[in-house]
């Protein structure tokens, strides 16, 4: 059957560098980092004491008092982005088929606030002080739920959990059940707020976050000799896809266009990468191969770029077996050098800033690039964004547990 095509009319972002699409947008071409000391609890304790929190993000500017109380942050942030998208969008809830309008948000961890604070409940009050609350603020799914809720949309609604990887593949999935003909609008991408004792706790434990805490806006330096590990981050990133029917239906603005996705496994290791890099080389290849694009035909990718040592190694050698010789050629950026790492959202806000790139035809800075390293010699976009027309971008998502997301946007063409 002929597949349709899909084309993105909304975005909506909660991030460490600004609430709101262009308030994000513009931090990130001006460089501008996100990464503070943390606030949500005592971290002086921790190996870690730093993160990329969201600081002009207020529950009671978009929910009641009730509401917020009952709601976990990270659905906060799903419904609250999503609403975002929905307005760029000038999406009429009213009057469109809802039966045909789907949710796909999904998130890495969900919520261990809640998990904390119920436990020391239980363990000081008893068991019936748990709140009945608990279940429903704490599940995945409730992202995408609440949000088909907030919207009314009655369509294919569901979650992802692929770590690091989820948003991407939340994002890529929709484009699927889109290109088949399950939906004509839905609203896709990542949301995460794990910046607590436990999530903050976990990580030092696996040696995987930056002790640089001395330096929080110099602390992530993806691709850097001197990267010492990852910073959290926190906030949402969502789409609002339409097949071009239904956009061009409606007179819409259309931003851009999704033309691939690839996804693989590593079948390797619980947390580090397949060293080769064959399994993220394997789904940016695929996203080309959907997408009918050579190498050199990608203007720009948004790499995964965690700082840390395994994943910017990794990383650089799968771009050199999927790209080959144009891999020296084609500007490669890491936003996380700004937001950290936001988990499960990760791929939402970073397919967001390559659509944009596509749309403004500039490209983001790897910033904190200061000393090279020899397994990482490819072009960074170093500390200052970069002029260049963008018709294409990628951008690649790995995560624990060997997951690998790449989608492919593209400007988009009648």
């Amino acid at each position: 059957m002929s597949k349709k095509r899909v084309v993105i009319t909304g975005m909506g972002i909660i991030s460490p560098v600004g609430t709101g699409t262009e308030k994000f947008w513009q931090s990130l071409i001006k460089g501008q980092s996100g990464i503070t000391k943390i606030t949500h609890f005592d971290a002086s304790q921790f190996d870690a004491q730093i993160s990329g929190q969201v600081k002009d993000f207020n529950p009671l500017d978009h929910f009641s008092t009730k509401e917020a109380r009952h709601t976990d942050p990270f659905v906060q942030y799903a419904i609250v982005s999503s609403r975002e998208a929905v307005a760029m969008a000038k999406l009429d809830l009213q009057n469109i088929d809802l039966d045909r309008m789907g949710v796909i948000i999904g998130s890495g961890i969900g919520s261990l606030q809640t998990l904390e604070q119920e436990f020391e409940k239980y363990l000081n009050r008893g068991p019936k002080k748990i709140t009945p609350f608990f279940i429903p603020r704490i599940i995945i799914n409730e992202a995408s739920g609440q949000v088909s809720i907030d919207t009314g949309a009655r369509g294919p609604v569901t979650c992802v959990a692929t770590a690091c990887a989820t948003a991407t593949n939340a994002i890529g999935d929709a484009y699927r059940f889109m290109q088949f003909g399950d939906a004509d609008v839905m609203i896709a991408g990542g949301t995460e707020s794990a910046t607590t004792v436990l999530g903050v706790g976990g990580f030092c434990s696996l040696k995987a976050l930056s002790q640089r805490n001395d330096e929080p806006e110099r602390a992530s330096r993806p691709f850097d000799l001197e990267r010492d590990g990852f910073i959290m981050g926190e906030g949402a990133g969502v789409v609002l896809l339409e097949t071009l029917e239904h956009a061009k239906a409606r007179g819409a603005n259309i931003i851009a266009e999704i033309c691939g996705y690839g996804r693989t496994s590593d079948a390797y290791h619980i947390t580090a990468p397949e060293p080769s890099g064959k399994g993220p080389a394997k789904a940016m290849e695929f996203a080309m191969q959907e997408a009918q694009l050579q190498p050199d035909q990608v203007s720009y990718i948004n790499a995964h770029g965690t700082s840390t040592r395994l994943n910017d190694k990794t990383e650089t050698a799968a771009i050199k077996v999927a790209f080959k010789e144009h891999a020296r050629k084609v500007p490669i950026s890491s936003t996380k050098s700004m937001t950290g790492h936001l988990l499960g959202a990760a791929g939402g806000i970073e397919f967001i800033a390559a659509t944009l790139a596509v749309r403004d035809d500039i490209i983001p800075p790897t910033i904190n690039y200061e000393t090279p390293d020899p397994d990482c010699d490819l072009d960074y976009v170093p500390n200052e964004a970069r002029k260049l027309t963008v018709n294409t971008a990628m951008s690649n998502s790995l995560g624990f547990g060997g997951h690998n997301a790449s989608l492919l946007v593209k400007k988009f063409q009648e």
